[in-house]
C-alpha cells in the first residue's frame, strides 16, 4: 500500500511541476491538460484504498495517511496551484513578486486557512469513516483508521491557534 500512496503522491507533483512548466512555457492547454492529472490520481489512490480494504486488506497507518492525504489535496491543491502559477508567471515575465498580506489582511487569510482546514478535515474524517465502514466498523482491523481522527484534531487546533495568534498580534510589514 505504501508504494502505492508514493507513486501517487510522486505522480501528484510531477502532474503539477510538469502542468506549471508548460504553462510557464507558453503551453497553456497543455499545461492545464496535465495539471488536470493531479486530482485524477487522488481519485486513484482512493480507489485502491477501498478495494484493498475492501479485498480484505487489513486497514494500516497506510490506508489513514491516503485518506488525509486526498482531504487535504483536494481542499488545498487548487490553492496552491493557482499561487504557484502566478508566480511562474510573474518570474517568466520579469514581473516583481507583490508583497505578501500583513496586519488584518494576513489575520482574515490566517482565518480562511482554518475554515479550509477544517473542511479538509472534515473530507478526510468523511474518507476515514467510509474506509472504517470497508473495513468492518468495531473490528481490531480497522483500529489504525480510527487512529487519524485525533490527528486530524491536532491538525484543526494548530490552524486555529496560528489564526488566533495573528488575530492578537498582527503580521507586521517589513520594513
Amino acid at each position: 500500500m505504501i508504494v502505492v500512496i508514493v507513486a501517487c503522491e510522486v505522480g501528484f507533483w510531477v502532474a503539477v511541476l510538469g502542468g506549471l512548466t508548460l504553462r510557464a512555457a507558453g503551453l497553456l492547454r497543455l499545461g492545464a491538460a496535465v495539471l488536470v492529472l493531479a486530482p485524477v490520481l487522488d481519485v486513484v489512490l482512493l480507489v485502491v484504498t477501498a478495494v484493498d480494504l475492501r479485498a480484505g486488506g487489513a486497514a494500516t497507518w497506510e490506508h489513514g495517511l491516503a485518506a488525509l492525504y486526498v482531504g487535504f489535496s483536494l481542499t488545498y491543491g487548487h490553492r496552491m496551484v493557482r499561487w504557484a502559477d502566478r508566480h511562474l508567471t510573474r518570474l517568466r515575465t520579469g514581473q516583481p513578486l507583490p508583497p505578501g498580506p500583513t496586519g488584518w489582511a494576513y489575520t482574515r487569510k490566517c482565518w480562511g486557512d482554518v475554515l479550509r482546514t477544517l473542511l479538509a478535515a472534515l473530507v478526510s474524517a468523511a474518507v476515514l469513516g467510509a474506509l472504517v465502514v470497508l473495513g468492518g466498523p468495531g473490528t481490531p482491523a480497522v483500529e489504525p483508521l480510527v487512529g487519524w481522527f485525533p490527528v486530524l484534531g491536532v491538525i484543526v487546533a494548530v490552524e486555529l491557534l496560528w489564526a488566533l495568534s495573528y488575530t492578537v498580534w498582527p503580521k507586521r510589514a517589513t520594513t
